[in-house]
């Protein structure tokens, strides 16, 4: 391979709802600023991006990343948690060079150019199935920031997809005392103990009795609502403690939400936050920024339960059936990854 030479790559397109087409792009060598990376692994998001897949967003919503192509009006380019290896960089590139690993929230594309800023250089000996998870990690950690939870306090989680379970690993690491978790899919359940939850409960008329039993008698200090689903977040606000807060990690997308806050959230003071990860929690002030956030990240990624999470690798030629998977039968699945031939 020449060292400026344009190379052909794939990449993962909806034509339209639960359509995926796999397009063939030349891919041109990096320009100022630029590193050119070919892909070992990309995660598909179980939230997100399963929106996307079923046309559950508002075409005329504007694409929050840079990477990204086309609207969701259809056609599409979607993803945001591609890892691989730097193949060449640009003239002026100090901070990359050939053979970094390196994370990108960028579509699954076998070979893509980026900037070089929005390449995280990873550490060279880590994994890259645990580097896949560095988008969604990203996610847990800003909710943890924004959750007012102080040492010794309970959590509960609704939703113990890929994002769930990383949150109660991370609420963990930040000091609380009991981390239970609300989810009605067996497999899921089962993930919740493999990460070491206290308790995982169905959703059920009962809930708010049987997580008080479970916790002293006391109601939990916060409830994280990373369910996606509407009624969860109705759920979440009267199982909270007075004076509680909600932290909703969930895109509902087009899915309309009914709330009755004429109970317990009312006479209760239940605060509800949005948490989303493209800003950090401004309280915060000056102490946290993005550096700061992407530096926890990788400090965290060797060291949480991750690869026990995946439970399907799959070539990335069939993606369709990945897709598939997600869609139809998401509850039984942890991460799924997309594999790329690296010959």
């Amino acid at each position: 391979m020449g060292a400026r030479e344009s190379l052909l790559a794939r990449a993962i397109w909806f034509g339209r709802a639960r359509a995926v087409e796999i397009r063939d792009s030349s891919v041109a060598p990096p320009e100022s600023g630029e590193v050119r990376v070919r892909t070992i692994a990309s995660a598909l998001s179980h939230g997100t991006e399963r929106l996307v897949y079923r046309g559950e967003v508002a075409p005329d919503m504007p694409l929050d990343l840079p990477t990204l192509a086309g609207s969701f009006a259809f056609p599409i380019k979607y993803g945001y948690a591609a890892v691989g290896r730097v193949i060449d960089v640009g003239p002026d590139v100090t901070t990359h060079a050939p053979g970094d690993l390196v994370f990108a929230l960028h579509p699954h594309q076998t070979i893509f150019t980026l900037p070089a800023t929005l390449a995280v250089r990873l550490p060279p000996d880590l994994d890259p199935l645990r580097a896949v998870f560095y988008a969604n990690l990203e996610t847990a950690v800003n909710v943890a920031l924004d959750t007012p939870l102080h040492f010794g306090e309970s959590a509960v989680i609704f939703g113990q997809g890929v994002v769930g379970l990383l949150i109660a690993q991370v609420l963990r690491l930040a000091g609380a005392r009991r981390v239970f978790a609300v989810e009605p899919s067996p497999h899921r359940q089962t993930l919740s103990r493999l990460i070491d939850v206290d308790a995982t409960f169905d959703p059920d008329a009962d809930l708010p009795s049987r997580v008080r039993a479970a916790n002293d008698g006391r109601a939990p200090d916060v409830v994280i609502e990373a369910s996606g689903a509407p009624a969860a977040l109705q759920a979440a606000i009267d199982l909270v403690a007075q004076d509680g807060t909600v932290v909703v990690a969930s895109w509902y997308g087009t899915k309309p939400v009914t709330l009755t806050l004429g109970g317990h959230f009312h006479r209760g003071r239940v605060r509800i936050r949005s948490s989303q990860v493209g800003q950090l929690n401004p309280e915060l002030g000056a102490r946290w920024d993005r550096a700061r956030r992407s530096a926890t990240v990788i400090d965290l990624l060797p060291r949480l339960r991750l690869t026990e999470l995946i439970t399907h690798r799959i070539p990335f030629e069939d993606a369709a059936e990945a897709y598939r998977l997600l869609d139809e039968r998401g509850g039984e699945t942890g991460q799924i990854v997309l594999l790329y031939d690296q010959e």
